[in-house]
């Protein structure tokens, strides 16, 4: 028995699926694509997901069929464990290297494991023979994620407008995150520190404020767990106004959604911005839409905020950087991988039941001062915002509203 079939094996015994799901993750890189479809098939077998099963059994059977190689990472990719697929995939592109399906679909399965540099370099490996649509389309997007500015630039010159519509979409996307990267780059750099830089690049937002806690950990301005609080919730509202002062934005009103921790910020912001707060309308104009986690929203009042209504601008406290919500907010707190809310129960501690509007008032009488910090993570003075995001401004606000499902090339350390 391999060990990747064993670790596997021995957490399944012991009915924990999502552990043999992680015993299993070590041994993607190193184990042969037989090993791999073999310890697969078990897993898959645990979850019943017959599919893939069958396609680890013969994978195993035939460890170099191409075909067999192919069904075995394309099952992995829709299952929700492409790091598994990318092994396999990438010995049958090996044995049938002019595979324009095989490539495509390794390319997915590094996406979804936000390998992009390895992504990029498979494809820049075949740069002069790479047909435009899509391939050529990913390399520019994936040279970008990976946070090669400069060559993402170069290889988008070679990017002619599409001619099938269906991907109208994605090359409008691409052209506004390089013109919103160009602006980044000219504020601050957009090195692969620039947290604020690149968040503003790849989805539209501007980002409040960068914590305090853990860069040299390896967090670079992110949280991991937040256990949130009404002077961050403060916080992350007067560095709004900050940002509407910079760019000129004059908003007439406040739309609450109508979730409870929404509303409750929401009529905070109304409070510290001296305007009314009304029920959201989609096509509300010059407002601020206000949200603590789009996560958290029901899923088709989230959809109707993805175009944006002349002069809305969609604010989310605390955006999660592990699982982006399906519409980028145009700007947010704080980024954070979960959070919980000041208000919300939390262990032994009880939901704060009063009304919406007693709860807000904490919110706008916290001292937004910032936190100092552990003393190790760079200073984010409001000066700099301000002077950031006026230099950011002319790309602000444009089009709609991009999901982006990776973090970028900023690294930050998670759990789980």
């Amino acid at each position: 028995m391999t060990n990747a079939t064993h670790d596997v094996r021995r957490s399944l015994k012991a009915g924990d699926l999502p552990g043999a799901v992680r015993a299993l993750r070590p041994h993607a890189g190193t184990a042969s694509p037989a090993e791999l479809a073999k310890a697969t098939r078990g897993l898959a077998e645990a979850a019943g997901f017959a599919d893939l099963a069958e396609a680890a059994r013969a994978a195993a059977k035939k460890p170099r069929d191409p075909g067999a190689l192919y069904a075995f990472g394309y099952a992995c990719v829709e299952r929700g464990v492409s790091f598994v697929a990318v092994t396999p995939l990438r010995h049958a592109l090996a044995l049938l290297p002019g595979s324009r399906k095989i490539l495509a679909e390794l390319v997915t399965a590094l996406e979804d494991e936000h390998r992009h540099a390895e992504a990029a370099t498979l494809l820049a490996e075949r740069a002069e023979r790479l047909p435009a649509w899509p391939e050529t389309y990913l390399l520019v997007h994936n040279t970008l994620l990976a946070g090669d500015f400069d060559g993402a630039r170069a290889a988008a010159v070679r990017l002619p407008a599409p001619e099938d519509d269906t991907w109208l979409g994605a090359h409008g996307r691409q052209r506004r995150m390089l013109g919103r990267a160009e602006l980044a780059r000219a504020a601050g750099g957009l090195d692969h520190a620039d947290l604020r830089g690149w968040h503003f690049g790849l989805t539209g937002a501007l980002l409040g404020t960068l914590s305090p806690y853990g860069y040299a950990a390896g967090m670079t301005g992110r949280y991991a767990f937040l256990g949130d609080s009404p002077a961050l919730a403060r916080r992350g509202l007067d560095r709004l106004a900050l940002a509407l002062a910079a760019t000129g934005q004059r908003p007439t009103s406040v739309s609450l959604l109508p979730g409870r921790s929404d509303r409750i910020l929401g009529l905070a912001a109304a409070s510290v911005f001296g305007l009314p707060a009304l029920p959201y309308d989609p096509a509300r104009t010059d407002t601020v839409v206000v949200a603590h986690d789009l996560n958290a929203g029901d899923p088709g009042l989230v959809a109707t905020l993805r175009t944006r209504a002349d002069g809305q601008i969609l604010y989310e406290h605390a955006t999660c950087w592990t699982g982006p919500p399906p519409v980028s907010a145009d700007f947010s707190a704080l980024l954070c991988q979960y959070v919980v809310a000041p208000w919300a129960a939390h262990g032994d501690r009880a939901a704060d039941e009063r009304p919406e509007e007693e709860v807000a008032r904490d919110v706008v009488a916290a001292d937004p001062a910032p936190d100092g910090g552990d003393g190790l993570t760079p200073a984010d003075p409001d000066r700099e915002f301000l002077a950031y995001a006026a230099a950011v401004a002319p790309g602000w606000l444009g089009g709609t509203r991009d999901r982006v499902g990776s973090p970028g090339p900023v690294p930050s350390s998670r759990f789980g």
